[in-house]
Formats: structure tokens, C-alpha cells, sequence
């Protein structure tokens, strides 16, 4: 760790993630759009000042701001650039030497009151080796000249930010006879003067002026697909320019996937409180644990030298109080919540851009799903859909995300869709899951709505808290949490109707399916309606919940991408546990489902819709209008899924525990991505060893999942303490829960108000 300014590794050192993406060292570039670049520079003048190479690089910075601008400018003379809408001023002025005259109008934006320019970018040496003919009484002449220069940059620096530019090198087969004299050796003893004299004359680090050096970097590898030798290829210069953005702007727009140049977040008000907590919790627990064990060494069981037999401790040791067992796991969550703010809002540990290619993606899925197939189990009962079955999809499921998203791959469309099946294949369950749960249980109780809501939104809770996100950040929990509810509702609201009820008259189904067709009638209209959709969740303190950079369209576009799933795994569990009432399935172990002839027949219709889906998902073009259709046919490949299987008794009889493990951690895994194995709030890679892509993963993944087993432990323990089964104790906690998030509601406002 060298410290926490990363505009040094972004100007000086990185490499590149296969031909044109460029990883500056440490830190994640964030990719600037026209709209940003203006909202950015907005009131600002931009100079240029230099040769050809410099004009180069003004150009690509002008077109991120408008992308319309041709290269036809004079030459050999100054190209202004204006955005009016913006008020953005952008000049090229052309002194390829560094002589009397650039020293002047440097000069001029010293003086009196003049207007000096916000950023200037500066450099030139290949026209003075060029004119003189590389020689050494040229080399001396600059020197004296950057010398004389270096003290009014230096001045200007203290309020504008001022950048020299190093040479880049050349490549000498392709320089014309008339260039011949440029060489490598030249432009790097020109650099090495320029770097001397700059850093030797700051004494102010305020002052300083920035040395742009990571062009030179950039050149090595790309200057051979240059036009000339001399001049960068224009993915090069644009890389440059994004550089230059990077730099300037990442302090002022803070976009998340740009940690480059970005300071370090303050700690709000709700994050020092937590902090406290924590730290209490920790202290608490201490004291209690040598308390305990001082107890434990006064009572333990001693020889009696004189009769040599043991003797019986007065007082048995004590059971752990519930005081105790809650300190115990705050303690733990205040250690690992620790860790989840050094890696992703510390500037501890570096960050990188994610980057895609199609073996960083497929590689590792297969060997997951070998070793998945390797820890293959016998379950233990064979149900459609047994709980070690369901923890397995979840399991695998979860894996294929993770890669997923730390190899970058949503820019690939065909793998996208599919990945969208899985997210809806895990609503699919909650739908399936939760109406099981209330149609054959018939439990409507405050207890176990208290209970799943817990174990739902607990992490995320905390981390809205320490990592100061919003609830609607953490989508996922959000759509599961409100879908649970739904469910709720749907069949707790009167006339409640379950199997028991059921059983004993035929017309309770029908009542049931009445309700499930209002509920479909409900989505359809919200999903096409998204003025009363956001009316309903815009009313406090819904609002607070479901806004996310001050509207809900977010959630709006999050619920309505999957909203038939759940109502299609309500139905389908409807339809299975009437066909298993009535004994119209074989679930026996090793037996097929359906008869012979009716399992062959639907198991390859099941191949066949598996097998269309993926190659509609694959031939896909347009995201968009995927994302259009996903809802209504997404349904097609989780059944087939399903059927596929369970039909087969023999496949229907075991499972993967090494899936399974996994599966039971689901959730903790994805919430804890955010952070702690990606970064940048997923947007980039989390580096905890540099250099070593491969080892870092390996160590990263390894604390990661110890993290998330670990925090579904604590989740389960405190569920057990602050959901209690009795009523009056549970009512109690509830009123404290409320009074909890009254308070936070009251710091958060407290906290917006010192931001404005």
C-alpha cells in the first residue's frame, strides 16, 4: 500500500485488458458518456498546447463532449473549440517547440487578471529534435527552456490543473526520411530532462504539476499499428483523453465504477453510530467471556492432594445467556462489517475493471459443474422439488451469477438471457416455496411473517447502514421481500383457503383460482401502468424504501423484468400438490413420474422447449426487446428445467451436496458480492494481491464465502432471539424494531440535511 492517491497510478502506470481496454494500475477507469463530459466541464476553458501529438489528443478530448467533430482544423495553427449549450470552451494552440514564445503565453495567464484557463495540457520535444536534427545543443536548449517554464506552471497549477505531457516513443521503421532523426533514444532523453526539472522545481504539492506519463505506456504497445511511426492510432489518443476525463472529473461526478482520483467517502452520521455500536459489542462481549471464564477457572474441577480424589465444582457452568449470544454475534458482524468497508469504501485495497472474454466465463462453469457432478448424493426423499433438490438449483444457480458478473459478462447478450432465466428460476422458487408452505400448513401467524422477513432483510439492513446504500441498491432483496408479501395477502386475505379446506369441498379450488386470476389481472395492469405503479411506491415511507436516485423507475423496471414468474411457481405448485393429492404421480424412488409412455413424451418436449429457448436467448440482437418478451417466455425453460429434472426417477433420487452447501447460503452470497468479491458496488473487481490475477481470485473467493456461511449463521441466531414464537415477547421486539427504524429514519434525515 503506497497511499491513497490514485491519480498517480492513473497517470502513470497500467496495462491493457486484451487490445484496447486499458486497466490504469489499482483503480477502475470509469467510461465517460457526452452528457457527463459536459455536465462535468460545464463553465470550464480547456487548453491545448503543444505539436501535432498534442493536437491529436485535443481532438479526442473534444469528442467526448461532441462526438461530431471532424479533424479539420488548420495544421500549423490554433483550432478553437466552443459548446455553447455548456458553456464549455475548448482551444489548441500550436507551439510544437518549448521556446520563448510558448514561455510568453504561458506567462500571459500569470499576469494581472486574466482569465486563466481551468486545465492546461502541455508538451512538445519531436519538432526541436526534428528541426535541430537531434542534437545535443538542442537537448541543452530545452532543458534551459522547461527550466525557465517549470516556475510559471507551477503557479498556474496552484489554481488550475496543469499536465505535461512525456513523449511518446516512435516507431523508427516507419518514420519518413525526413523524421529519420527521431529516434527512441532522443525522445527518451528529452522525457527523462522534462521529469528531472518538474518534480526538482516543486516544492509546493499544491502546486505541482502532473506529469503525463501513461501515454508513453500506451504508445509501447500500440504504435505499430500507427500511420506513420510518428502519430498514436485513434483508439490510443482516445484512451488518452478518457485518461484525461478520468483524472479531472472523477472528483467532481463521483461515478461509482471511476474510483481512480476519487476521495475518500467521510463517514455520515448513521456510520459513525453504527460504528460505535459495533465497537460497544465487541468491548461488551469481552468482558462478559472473562468474566465467564474467570468464573470457569474458580469452579473447575481440582484433585484434592490429601485424599487424592477430584473434587466437584460448587456452581455448574452456566448456560450462554441470551445477552451473551447476541453480543457474540454482533461482535463477529461488527468484525466482518469491518472488512466489507476496508474493501469497497477505504481507499485500502486496489480495484480493477472488469473485462470479458468467453473463456473467463465458460472455463470456470465447467469446472464447477465437474465438480458438482463429482459430490453426487442419494437424497433423502424423492419428491418433485425436495428441499436438497432446491438447494442444489440454488446452489449452481448462484455460481453461474458469480461468474457471471465478476467476468464481465452481461456485454454478452446470448449469456445475459440466460442468467436472466436464473434470477427468474429463484423468484420461480419463491412463488413455489412460499404458497406450499401456506396452502398445506395453513399458518398465517404474525411469527412466521416476522421470521422470513428477518432472515430476508437482515444483511442488507446492516449494509444499507454501514455502506451507506440505499434498501433499493441491494435490488434483489427488495423484489423477494414485496413478493413474499404478495403471496401473503393473496392467500391470507379473506376467504383463506387451504388444502385442508379444500379437501373436503371441490369448489374451495375454484375460489382459489379466482384469486390467483386477480392477482395476474393486478400485475398485468401495474406492469402496463407505470404511473399508478409509481404512485403507490412513491408514498412515504414506501418511498424510502423503493427510491433509488430520487425515483422508483429502478424498481418499476426491476419488478416488471420478472413479473409473471412468481405467479407462474404459485401455479405450478398449485397444480403439483393437487396431482400429488390425488395420487396421479409416481414419486416412489428410482420410478419415472408419469407412466412410461406419458414420462418419454413430455421429458422430450421438456428438451426440445429447453433447447428453443437457448437458441431464441442466443440469437437474441436486441436487449431491449429480449428484455420485452422475457417475462412471458422465461417460464418455458425453468419448466422444462424442472420436468427434465424429475421425471426420471434415478435423476429424481439424487443430488449434488456440493451445490446443495452452496444453495443454503444463496442469498448471503449474492449480497455479499456487492462488496467484498467485487467492487466499486459491483461495477469492478476487488484486487487483494496485485499482479497475480489467479491467486488474488482464489484468496478473495475463499474469504468471500467464509464470509457469507458465517453471516448466514449470525442471520439464523438472531432471528432466533429477535423473533421469539411467543406472542407478547415477539410484539414487544416489534415495537422495538419500529422504534429502530424510526430512529434511523430521524439520523438519515438528519444527515440529508448537513449534505444540502
Amino acid at each position: 500500500f503506497k497511499g491513497g492517491d490514485t491519480c498517480e497510478y492513473l497517470l502513470s502506470s497500467g496495462r491493457f485488458l486484451g487490445e484496447k481496454v486499458w486497466q490504469p494500475h489499482s483503480c477502475m477507469m470509469h467510461k465517460y458518456k457526452n452528457s457527463e463530459a459536459k455536465n462535468c466541464l460545464i463553465d470550464k476553458h480547456v487548453v491545448f498546447i503543444g505539436d501535432s501529438r498534442i493536437r491529436q489528443l485535443f481532438y479526442s478530448f473534444i469528442k467526448l463532449i461532441n462526438p461530431q467533430v471532424k479533424e479539420e482544423g488548420i495544421k500549423h495553427g490554433n483550432i478553437p473549440f466552443e459548446d455553447k449549450s455548456a458553456s464549455i470552451k475548448v482551444d489548441f494552440l500550436w507551439y510544437p517547440e518549448v521556446n520563448g514564445s510558448m514561455r510568453q503565453r504561458i506567462k500571459s495567464w500569470t499576469e494581472g487578471s486574466v482569465a486563466k484557463p481551468h486545465i492546461i495540457v502541455v508538451g512538445a520535444a519531436t519538432w526541436s529534435i526534428k528541426i535541430h536534427n537531434g542534437s545535443n545543443e538542442a537537448l541543452a536548449q530545452y532543458k534551459i527552456n522547461i527550466t525557465s517554464i517549470a516556475p510559471l506552471l507551477e503557479k498556474l497549477a496552484i489554481s488550475s490543473d496543469v499536465y505535461w505531457v512525456l513523449q511518446d516513443p516512435v516507431y523508427e521503421d516507419m518514420l519518413s526520411e525526413s523524421r529519420k532523426m527521431i529516434t527512441n533514444e532522443k525522445i527518451d532523453a528529452y522525457n527523462e530532462a522534462a521529469v528531472r526539472i518538474l518534480n526538482s522545481s516543486s516544492r509546493n504539492s499544491k502546486a505541482r504539476v502532473k506529469v503525463f506519463s501513461v501515454s508513453k505506456l500506451i504508445a509501447q504497445e500500440t504504435i505499430m499499428k500507427s500511420a506513420d511511426g510518428l502519430h498514436l492510432p485513434e483508439s490510443s489518443r482516445d484512451t488518452n483523453a478518457m485518461i484525461l476525463m478520468n483524472v479531472y472529473c472523477n472528483k467532481i461526478m463521483k461515478p461509482i465504477d471511476g474510483s481512480c482520483c476519487q476521495p475518500h467517502p467521510p463517514l455520515t452520521l448513521i456510520q459513525k453510530i453504527a460504528f460505535c455500536f459495533f465497537t460497544l459489542s465487541i468491548i461488551g462481549y469481552l468482558i462478559i467471556s472473562l468474566i465467564h471464564r474467570n468464573n470457569y477457572r474458580k469452579n473447575k474441577s481440582c484433585t484434592d492432594l490429601e485424599s487424592g480424589e477430584e473434587k466437584k465444582p460448587a456452581i455448574s457452568i452456566p448456560n450462554v445467556s441470551t445477552l451473551e449470544m447476541l453480543l457474540h454475534c454482533f461482535c463477529k458482524l461488527g468484525l466482518i462489517m469491518t472488512y466489507f468497508y476496508l474493501c469497497d469504501r477505504a481507499n485500502l485495497f486496489m480495484k480493477e475493471n472488469k473485462f470479458y472474454t468467453h473463456s473467463s466465463f465458460f472455463i470456470p462453469i465447467a469446472y464447477i459443474l465437474v465438480l458438482g457432478v463429482f459430490y453426487t448424493e442419494n437424497t433423502k426423499e424423492t419428491k418433485v422439488l425436495n428441499r436438497e433438490q432446491t438447494d442444489e438449483w440454488k446452489g449452481w444457480m448462484q455460481l453461474v451469477i458469480l461468474i457471471y458478473h465478476i467476468s464481465g459478462a452481461s456485454t454478452f447478450l446470448p449469456v445475459y438471457m440466460h442468467i436472466r432465466v436464473l434470477v427468474a428460476a429463484y423468484l420461480f422458487q419463491t412463488g413455489y416455496g412460499h404458497f406450499s408452505y401456506f396452502w398445506i400448513k395453513g399458518d398465517f401467524g404474525v411469527y412466521r411473517v416476522c421470521q422470513v422477513l428477518f432472515r430476508l432483510n437482515f444483511l442488507v439492513v446492516v449494509l444499507c447502514i454501514v455502506m451507506d446504500r440505499p434498501y433499493q441498491f441491494y435490488y434483489f432483496v427488495p423484489l423477494v421481500t414485496v413478493w413474499f408479501m404478495i403471496i401473503y395477502a393473496t392467500l391470507a386475505v379473506w376467504p383463506q383457503i387451504i388444502q385442508k379446506k379444500a379437501n373436503g369441498n371441490c369448489l374451495w379450488h375454484f375460489g382459489l383460482l379466482l384469486k390467483l386470476i386477480c392477482l395476474l389481472t393486478c400485475i398485468y395492469f401495474l406492469s402496463y401502468s407505470q404511473g399508478a405503479f409509481e404512485k403507490i411506491f412513491s408514498f412515504w415511507p414506501l418511498s424510502k424504501c423503493f427510491e433509488l436516485n430520487g425515483n422508483v423507475y429502478e424498481w418499476w423496471f426491476r419488478w416488471k423484468l420478472d413479473r409473471y414468474v412468481v405467479f407462474h411457481g404459485m401455479l405450478f405448485a398449485f397444480i403439483y400438490l393437487a396431482l400429488q393429492k390425488r395420487q396421479m404421480i409416481s414419486e416412489g424412488k428410482g420410478d419415472p413420474l408419469f407412466s412410461s409412455r406419458v414420462s418419454n413424451v413430455l421429458l422430450f418436449i421438456s428438451i426440445v422447449s429447453f433447447l428453443t429457448y437457448s437458441i431464441w436467448a442466443s440469437s437474441c440482437k436486441n436487449k431491449t426487446e429480449c428484455n420485452e418478451l422475457h417475462p412471458s417466455v422465461s417460464v418455458v425453460q425453468i419448466l422444462a428445467f424442472i420436468l427434465i429434472r424429475n421425471i426420471p426417477g434415478y435423476v429424481r433420487s439424487v443430488y449434488s451436496s456440493f451445490f446443495a452447501w452452496f444453495g443454503k447460503i444463496s442469498l448471503e452470497l449474492f449480497i455479499c458480492q456487492y462488496h467484498i468479491w467485487l467492487a466499486a458496488d459491483t461495477k469492478g473487481i476487488l484486487v487483494l494481491i496485485p499482479g497475480y490475477p489467479m491467486f488474488n481470485v482464489l484468496v478473495s473467493t475463499f474469504i468471500f464465502v467464509c464470509v457469507a456461511h458465517e453471516i448466514s449463521q449470525i442471520t439464523n441466531d438472531l432471528a432466533q432471539i429477535v423473533v421469539p414464537k411467543d406472542n407478547s415477547t415477539l410484539l414487544k421486539r416489534l415495537l422495538c424494531i419500529a422504534g429502530f427504524f424510526s430512529g434511523l429514519h430521524f439520523f438519515s434525515a438528519m444527515q440529508d440535511q448537513s449534505r444540502h
